[in-house]
Order: structure tokens, then C-alpha cells, then sequence
């Protein structure tokens, strides 16, 4: 029998229902009480568009009180929310709108979206709030077992899937964090990191679970987030490695309040001088690792070590389990996860479910070493991956939007060390003709996102290969001075 809970939100608003839900830069603030009165509102309103119990609903929107609103009401009503990258392009977005087979579309205010053209019907959640409540039966029990939210991920196929993450992988992603981490009366967590990510997913449902305030940015700005760790009583703040860089600097000559804790890093591994220089001016950051399958951090350093293991991502969380596979002689292996918390499988994608996993446990394709006392160092991420600014770039999705120029006869991309992303991409190119960056860019913003447009080009008489005539990309980096 699947094992049931009462609804998180109805719960939290039971038990605590003038506990401040969402604070925002403004100043105002949302309770418990409020945030499930309007959800449930809400899904009154969206059972009018025949959303109902197993429905798939995409939800594209920055960071806004209507994009959480939006999110419980799915909930609510027992469907599925798709969560969609807003910086992605048109095409993009409707290749993940058709394979989710989404019913409709949540739009947040951004004007762009109006002018876009989806294969199923969008509203504003603005427009849907005016809509009439229709009587429906809501919610009151959560099914650990069911389905709440898909993310697209590049993985290691460079194609998008699905993840799907029921409601017990968030329950005990938020749970295994609180294992580890603690939990304070005074926390506040600062969400910086965008909803439809999940790192700012997993903040928003520690929210609920936890019973704990968030401190809502619609974008990562270095003042505001300085500004509010400093005055708003920010006790936790979710990271990575350009974040920390730009709230160095910002910091100075200034000291953080003794009641701020901790900055979760994650995205990648962060260069040790950074954190090193973090912990001489006393700023707590702990490295974690984590991916969208793990529904974030399944790994993470805990307080105690943060000191003693800098550059480590720590040990794997209550009650999660990890392994190195076909270690090298230097201890070096792919890394293998496995937990409640990890998702069973990629929607409509059962091959890359199987190739995936084998008993359980996940094979995340990162290279890792655990020390003599078990703590895990990420050697590398999945091979071939950019991890650019916290953002996953595929090298491959990027190939085969710039082989369509008939301008380039062979093209091969890879990750460059860049300051302030960490990687970017650069692109290396065989002309079939002339042609010009510019003319690269202006095509490639026609099928791509902006961050993963390459930032580098190099014209090269051919690409380096191997026996089977594949592209060698770690050789690619060999040629720029050609």
C-alpha cells in the first residue's frame, strides 16, 4: 500500500498559519494560511481548464508569488508540474512541451512569451486568476509514490529528458538536508537560484516541509543578496561558484551576521583558492553534489568538516548510499547514487531509464574519488559536460544546430575555463565557405538559449579524431593557437 502523508501546505498552514511562507525584496510577506487559501483558490480556477488529477501542466515563469501559488494548486489537484527553463528558445521549449505531453501552459508576466506559439493553449497566471473557482474536490493526502514535477535534463545524451521526481524524492531531499545541516527556529533561507531549476525547487519545498521562510529574489543580484544576508536575517543561502565569487567581492571589508550559516554550493566543483579564501574571512560555505536525478544535493559536507575537508563534496546524506565503480589506480571511478530521494527514470524514455540504472543504483557518468575516511571529491563532471554558471551545456545540441549552416562543414564544441562561469563554450569549426562569428551567433540564437552560444570561436583545417572517427573533444583545446 503507498504510503500517504496529509498535504504539506494544508499541514504547515494547520500547524503554524501566521508563519511567515515567502518574503520578498519589497518587503511584504505571505503566511502559511495565505499561501494555501490563494493555491487552493487557484486550483479551483484551473480545474475550470479541465486540469484535473494525472494532467501534465508546464509552468514558465521566472520567480514570482503566482509561479509557487501556481505550483501548490497543481498539487492540489493531483496533476503534474512540467517546470520550463525561461531562457530557452522557442523550439526548445515546445520539443519539451511535446514530449512531456503538457496539457496547457502557466505563463509568468515576461513579455517574450506572448509572442511565442505553442503546440497547446497558454495562460497568463495573471489571466487564469480572474478566472471563476469551479467546484472540484482538492487534495488533502499526498501520495509519496505519485508524480509532482519534471524537469528536462541534458544529461549525457545531449537530447533533454524528463525527470520525473515524485513527492517522496522532494520529502526526502528536504529531509536528508535537514539531517545534515540542522534546522534552526530563526532559519530563513535566501532563494536566489530560479524555481524551474532544481535547486530552487528543492529550497521551495524545504519551505513547506520544514515550515521554514524563504527569502524570494526574482534573479541573483550580488547587492540585493548582500544586502539581505546582512539586514533580513538570511540564514542560508543556495550558491554556486559565480555566485560566491561576485558576493566575495561584495563583502569586502565586511563581516557576515553571526546567525547566517551557511552558503550550499553546488553546480560543480568551485575552485579550492575560493574556497580557501572563503574560509579565511570566516564565510561557511559547504560543497555539495548533486544533480536534477538526485532532486539536488545528495551529497554535501556537513558543518563539522567544512574546515578539514575543503574541496570535498562531502559524504552522502542520511539516507542515501554512494560507490565508486571501475576505479582507476589512482582511486578514480564513476560515481553511483542511491536513495529515496533519487528519481526512478526519465518520462517516456525507457532506455535512458535502463541505461541509467542497474538494482537501484544510479550511474551519474561524474568521475569521483572517496578519501580513506569516505568523503567523496568530484573529479570531473560527466564527460563531455559544460557546467557554465551553474547551467548544464551539452556539447553535441550545440554541433547540431551549427553543422545546419551550410557555411560549416564540421564543427566540434567544448568547455573552456572561463573566471567568472566557470566553463564556457568555445566552438571549433571547418569552413565549407567563408562565414563570420557574427553570422554564427545570429544563427545560433535562432535554435539556442543564450548561455549556450559559444563564446569562442577557432577556425581549424579539421577536427581531431579517433579510430572510430569520432570527435576527441579534450583534444580540441590542443588547436587554438592553429
Amino acid at each position: 500500500m503507498a504510503e500517504t502523508i496529509p498535504h504539506w501546505l494544508t499541514k504547515q498552514a494547520h500547524l503554524d498559519p501566521d508563519q511567515t511562507a515567502i518574503e520578498y525584496e519589497n518587503g511584504g510577506s505571505i503566511t502559511f494560511s495565505e499561501l494555501e487559501r490563494k493555491s487552493r483558490a487557484f486550483a479551483s480556477k484551473l480545474a475550470s481548464l479541465g486540469i484535473k488529477k494525472g494532467s501534465h501542466v508546464a509552468l514558465l515563469s521566472g520567480n514570482s508569488e503566482k509561479m509557487i501559488i501556481s505550483l501548490h494548486a497543481i498539487s492540489y489537484l493531483g496533476a503534474v508540474a512540467v517546470m520550463l527553463n525561461t531562457r530557452l528558445t522557442e523550439a526548445e521549449l515546445t520539443h519539451q512541451i511535446t514530449d512531456a505531453e503538457v496539457s496547457i501552459i502557466l505563463t509568468g508576466e515576461d513579455e517574450r512569451f506572448k509572442a511565442m506559439s505553442f503546440p497547446v493553449e497558454s495562460y497568463a497566471m495573471q489571466e487564469v486568476e480572474r478566472f471563476a473557482e469551479m467546484e472540484v474536490k482538492l487534495a488533502e493526502e499526498i501520495n509519496l509514490d505519485e508524480p509532482f514535477t519534471i524537469i528536462y535534463t541534458s544529461g549525457t545524451t545531449g537530447f533533454p529528458k524528463g525527470v520525473i521526481h515524485t513527492y517522496g524524492n522532494h520529502w526526502w531531499s528536504a529531509v536528508s538536508s535537514a539531517l545534515n545541516l540542522g534546522l534552526n527556529q530563526e532559519d530563513k533561507w535566501l532563494m536566489a537560484m530560479p524555481i524551474f531549476h532544481v535547486s530552487g525547487l528543492s529550497i521551495l519545498m524545504k519551505s513547506v516541509i520544514y515550515g521554514m521562510p524563504i527569502f524570494m529574489m526574482e534573479k541573483f543580484d550580488p547587492e540585493r543578496a548582500h544586502h539581505a544576508i546582512m539586514e533580513k536575517g538570511i540564514t542560508i543561502i543556495s550558491v554556486v561558484t559565480v555566485m560566491v565569487q561576485r558576493l566575495l567581492r561584495q563583502l569586502g571589508e565586511e563581516k557576515y551576521p553571526k546567525a547566517f550559516r551557511c552558503m550550499l554550493l553546488g553546480g560543480g566543483p568551485a575552485p579550492k583558492p575560493l574556497l580557501e579564501e572563503a574560509e579565511k574571512l570566516g564565510i561557511p560555505v559547504f560543497q555539495s553534489y548533486g544533480m536534477t536525478e538526485t532532486s539536488s544535493q545528495i551529497v554535501t559536507l556537513s558543518p563539522k568538516d567544512a574546515l578539514t575537508k575543503i574541496g570535498s563534496a562531502g559524504k552522502p546524506l542520511m539516507p542515501a548510499q554512494l560507490k565508486i565503480c571501475g576505479k582507476d589506480d589512482e582511486g578514480i571511478g564513476e560515481i553511483h547514487v542511491k536513495g529515496p530521494m533519487v528519481t526512478r527514470g526519465y518520462y517516456k524514455n525507457s532506455q535512458a531509464s535502463e541505461r541509467a540504472f542497474s538494482d537501484g543504483w544510479l550511474a551519474t557518468g561524474d568521475l569521483g574519488r572517496l578519501d580513506k575516511d569516505g568523503f567523496l571529491y568530484v573529479v570531473d563532471r560527466r564527460k563531455d559536460l559544460i557546467i557554465s554558471g551553474g547551467e548544464n551545456i551539452y556539447p553535441s545540441e550545440i554541433e547540431s544546430v551549427l553543422s545546419g549552416m551550410e557555411q560549416i562543414k564540421e564543427v566540434g564544441v567544448t568547455g573552456v575555463e572561463d573566471q567568472t562561469w566557470g566553463q564556457v563554450p568555445a566552438a571549433f569549426i571547418v569552413k565549407s565557405r567563408e562565414v563570420s562569428e557574427g553570422e554564427i551567433c545570429a544563427y545560433a540564437r535562432k535554435f539556442l538559449a543564450g548561455y549556450k552560444i559559444p563564446k569562442y570561436f577557432y577556425f581549424i583545417k579539421e577536427l581531431p579524431r579517433n579510430a572510430s572517427n569520432k570527435i576527441v573533444r579534450s583534444a580540441l583545446t590542443d588547436q587554438m593557437d592553429e
